[in-house]
């Protein structure tokens, strides 16, 4: 059932939520010490994917507009491409692509290479127009509980 949902996203050019983009990658050889190691570059997005070898899908959450906001705010805004860890000589295994540097941030904690290219302003402005239609998002703080962090004036049972 996902990977139904997954295609048809996939198929989906854009919408108000999903956007699908071809991404440009490619391996470089760097040298880290004195040993050679191929790592995968994150170079550009194609607003429009047709024939890219590369093509995903950017998925904007209402739940994400802090972090979004947060990024866009930024001096220069940055997409987050995060590709599973392979071996040398395999093709990119791409886990997901998102502006929310939080979610990024998530997987850079688990086994997973994060990749960052500035972001392209019409996608830039279609985030600003998801953020319009669903509002900002405000973190409301919670009410601490009467007495909570305060020594209690009650006396204890043992007194």
């Amino acid at each position: 059932m996902n990977s139904q949902v997954e295609q048809e996203q996939a198929n989906q050019e854009k919408s108000d939520i999903v956007w699908s983009v071809g991404l440009q990658l490619e391996k470089q050889l760097v040298s880290i010490g004195k040993w050679p190691t191929e790592q995968w570059q994150f170079s550009g997005v194609e607003l429009k994917p047709e024939g890219s070898d590369y093509i995903e899908t950017i998925e904007l959450h209402r739940d994400e507009r802090t972090d979004y906001r947060f990024n866009l705010s930024s001096q220069q805004p940055k997409l987050f491409l995060v590709v599973d860890n392979f071996e040398q000589g395999e093709i990119a295994n791409i886990v997901i692509l998102t502006p929310s540097q939080s979610v990024a941030g998530q997987y850079m904690d688990g086994d997973y290479v994060v990749l960052s290219i500035d972001m392209p302003l019409p996608i830039q402005a279609w985030m600003e127009a998801f953020i319009g239609r669903h509002g900002e998002l405000l973190e409301v703080r919670r009410k601490k509980r009467r007495g909570a962090g305060r020594s209690s004036e009650k006396k204890g049972k043992y007194e």
